[in-house]
């Protein structure tokens, strides 16, 4: 009886063990095929296949021009041929944005020398978040020059997209004017073609992980 015992708790921590790699294994790997496309601020998915008439005809994030941490002019070129993780901050902002920084570092970390994957954040208040307050800023939370851009421009421009083309805010209330201060949680997740391929909360972990997956995933698909 003894024998019997110990055999089966030896069966029982092989197959605990097996679960737990077929576990790690699954959470490395996308859920789907192909990631979903989006075009308004409900951020309902448009499943589209990739390289379609319909893909080609859908939503892209037109072309812009701002300026980074080092005054270099950034525009849709900069990021030709490359996906990008975008956010939203202010460089004063005491609540939420030391953590979505702090996180947007970690995804740095995670594609540093993957040449395909660049990072974009845009101030929400440009006219105080200058070329040397950025640099400050970028230098602070270890932002790579060219690898990840910290960018200032027109406010109007700035809003502009973040509202009317990423659709960051993803409030279905009543609209927003430009007086209205522009501040959100979310990354998003930008392929090759300009389409926004996914929206994910960048105070949250699991989101961060889920986003990580998501740029592989957008990677095999290319």
């Amino acid at each position: 009886m003894k024998y019997i015992m110990i055999f089966l708790l030896a069966v029982s921590v092989s197959c605990k063990n097996d679960i737990k790699k077929e576990n790690s294994k699954a959470e490395e790997t996308s859920r789907v095929d192909y990631l979903p496309y989006y075009n308004e601020e409900s951020f309902t998915p448009n499943w589209i296949t990739p390289n379609s008439k319909e893909e080609k005809a859908f939503h892209k994030i037109p072309d812009f021009e701002l300026t980074n941490q080092l005054g270099e002019k950034v525009t849709q070129s900069t990021f030709e041929n490359k996906i990008y993780i975008t956010d939203f901050f202010f460089a004063s902002c005491p609540g939420i944005c030391p953590q979505m920084t702090g996180n947007m570092f970690k995804l740095q970390e995670e594609f540093i020398n993957d040449d395909e994957v660049l990072f974009l954040s845009h101030t929400v208040t440009p006219t105080q978040d200058s070329v040397p307050v950025l640099k400050n800023y970028a230098d602070k939370y270890g932002a790579i020059d060219h690898k990840w851009h910290l960018v200032t421009g027109d406010r109007i421009d700035i809003y502009e997209l973040g509202r009317d083309q990423y659709f960051v805010e993803n409030d279905l209330r009543e609209p927003k004017t430009i007086d209205d201060f522009l501040h959100t949680e979310n990354f998003l997740l930008i392929d090759k073609n300009k389409h926004i391929r996914g929206i994910y909360n960048g105070l949250n972990r699991a989101s961060m992980q889920q986003l990580i997956i998501d740029v592989k995933a957008l990677k095999e698909e290319s």
